[in-house]
């Protein structure tokens, strides 16, 4: 029997933590999808919705490169090479863009009440 390449069982520990960072999206997002639309109209739970969709994709695209990096570090013979750092980027835009989002959400609730 082969046993794991990886001892420490990384490959577990990254994908665990990539879950809870989807997850933690998907939860910001259902509460922007609850509380946008009562300050910028019924529209703006479309970014929630995005949020949530991009959330479960990135979910279903961690799932997949954890099986491979598993199948590849657990399989004989030749490795086949690990995935760059698309997966990476991907939230990194996403996460730059909800937060320029916020930031101009909020800059926009502040700036529109009559301050007396």
């Amino acid at each position: 029997m082969n046993g794991p390449v990886d001892a420490g069982l990384q490959a577990e520990r990254t994908a665990l933590a990539w879950r809870r960072t989807c997850l933690a999206l998907l939860a910001g997002s259902l509460v922007a999808t609850r509380i946008l639309p009562e300050f910028f109209g019924a529209w703006s739970a479309l970014l929630g919705v995005t949020g949530a969709v991009c959330a479960g994709l990135l979910l279903v695209a961690i799932q997949r490169r954890y099986r491979s990096h598993h199948s590849s570090l657990q399989g004989d013979g030749d490795r086949e090479p690990l995935a760059a750092g698309g997966l990476i980027g991907a939230l990194a835009l996403f996460a730059v863009s909800a937060g320029v989002i916020s930031i101009a959400a909020v800059a926009v609730v502040i700036f529109s009440r009559d301050i007396r």
